[in-house]
């Protein structure tokens, strides 16, 4: 016997009974997303590997270590999409979208790849639910793509979130900020690992994203982006708190949240939860009005988020909630004879037509196995067909919660499946 394959490592299959609540996650989040006016986008799931380089930046640990990169057939080099943002900015620079009517805004549920450590609620491929708006540098833009994110959360039922909020400047304030931060890292440099050693020469600001405890506890001492905003970004910063009270969002300034790509501008945020451990962000993102312009396109603001559907269902698994189930068949044939698999047969296709969850046997079980089955599918009803019924034109109908048994033409007890849906 050959050795059996199994899936690569930070990668898992997604089985049926676990479909249903992943399909309710994302028709919650289109919901939520659609009320708020955006249109949904796919863009392919490999791109040139420069759109990252340029866009994510080449500091970034995404694109240093992450990132799948192959060389097609033609000699091009291609990265497995990494992260939704650049993507986005792409098709909307290619589509001419700036011609449009501002702000466009554009959602998307696709998978992303990164070569990191698998963890608890991280994998190497993932999924994520993210919305994009380009076109608008207002702060009620920031507001309102924040409390997007608010709303899905809310209505999912995650509980225990946290909003980390920053701001980190633009082209006129970020040069000084990065100075004060470079000569605070030379200062203390012995109080830092090897590699925030080698992001403070490559980006000071990259410093933030070590995990390590030592380096976190010694960039609390560090110089605050916040304290060294132009006017103008101090303004942004202080309507979009103004506009997150609007919406009843509280949030806890951080000034060490950087989030991990180097377009960001302004703004950034990240909803954060106690039940996921050490690495607690659920979902978060900011402002970037330089990435337009940084892959080839016009002058063009933007803000948006991205949020992993594999981290808000370990959230929900933690916090308690009961998101919904497996959906069972409503109906369950059982065949006493031969003739009778093929009444059932012709019966189950009368209620699929309908849009009634129907389930039969196939592996000739007898009566006695079969309604075993049944009881197993956790279906309402078994339609019981054996020689009398065939001979009365009636099915056997018994409920299987109440064990309630009933003769019904079977046009009626189709009808009564279908009732019985359109109920769930």
């Amino acid at each position: 016997m050959a050795e059996p394959v199994s899936a690569p490592k930070g990668t898992y299959d997604i089985l049926p009974d676990d479909q249903p609540l992943r399909r309710w996650v994302v028709s919650q989040a289109e919901a939520v997303f659609q009320r708020y006016g955006y249109g949904r986008i796919d863009t392919p799931t490999f791109e040139e590997t420069r759109l990252f380089s340029r866009g994510v930046g080449e500091s970034t640990d995404i694109v240093r270590k992450e990132m799948y990169t192959f060389e097609d057939l033609g000699g091009r080099s291609m990265t497995l999409r990494p992260e939704g943002t650049a993507p986005v900015a792409r098709a909307y620079i290619e589509h001419g979208m700036h011609t449009l009517p501002q702000p466009v805004k554009l959602y998307y549920h696709s998978p992303m790849f990164r070569y990191e450590s698998p963890q608890s609620g991280r994998y190497r491929q993932h999924h994520q639910l993210g919305i994009e708006a380009f076109g608008s540098a207002a702060p009620e833009v920031d507001a309102e793509v924040i409390g997007v994110l608010a709303a899905l959360y809310r209505e999912l039922g995650l509980k225990e979130l946290d909003l980390r909020l920053n701001s980190m400047g633009c082209r006129e304030c970020r040069p000084g900020y990065s100075a004060a931060l470079r000569e605070f890292l030379a200062k203390n440099t012995e109080a830092f690992c090897g590699e925030c050693r080698e992001r403070a020469q490559l980006n000071p600001m990259r410093t933030f994203d070590c995990k390590v405890p030592a380096c976190r506890e010694a960039l609390e001492t560090a110089p605050r982006l916040t304290d060294h905003l132009c006017p103008a970004c101090a303004a942004h910063h202080a309507r979009l708190q103004e506009c997150l009270a609007v919406q009843d969002i509280s949030f806890v300034p951080d000034h060490t949240l950087v989030r991990g790509m180097d377009y960001y501008t302004r703004t950034t945020f990240e909803f954060q939860s106690p039940l996921l451990g050490a690495q607690s962000g659920v979902g978060g993102g900011g402002r970037y009005d330089d990435l337009v312009e940084t892959i080839g396109g016009p002058a063009t603001p933007g803000v948006g988020f991205g949020t992993g559907v594999e981290r808000i269902i370990l959230a929900l698994a933690r916090g308690g909630g009961t998101p919904p189930g497996p959906r069972h068949p409503v109906v369950y044939l059982v065949a006493l004879t031969d003739e009778a698999r093929r009444e059932a047969f012709s019966l189950a296709h009368q209620c699929r037509s309908l849009g009634v969850a129907a389930e039969l046997d196939y592996m000739s079980r007898s009566a006695k196995g079969q309604m075993k089955q049944a009881g197993r599918s956790k279906a309402r009803y078994a339609f019981i067909l054996g020689e009398q019924e065939l001979a009365d034109h009636v099915v056997t109908v018994r409920d299987l919660v109440s064990g309630i048994e009933r003769s019904l033409p079977g046009q009626e007890a189709v009808s009564l499946a279908a009732a019985q849906s359109a109920d769930l």
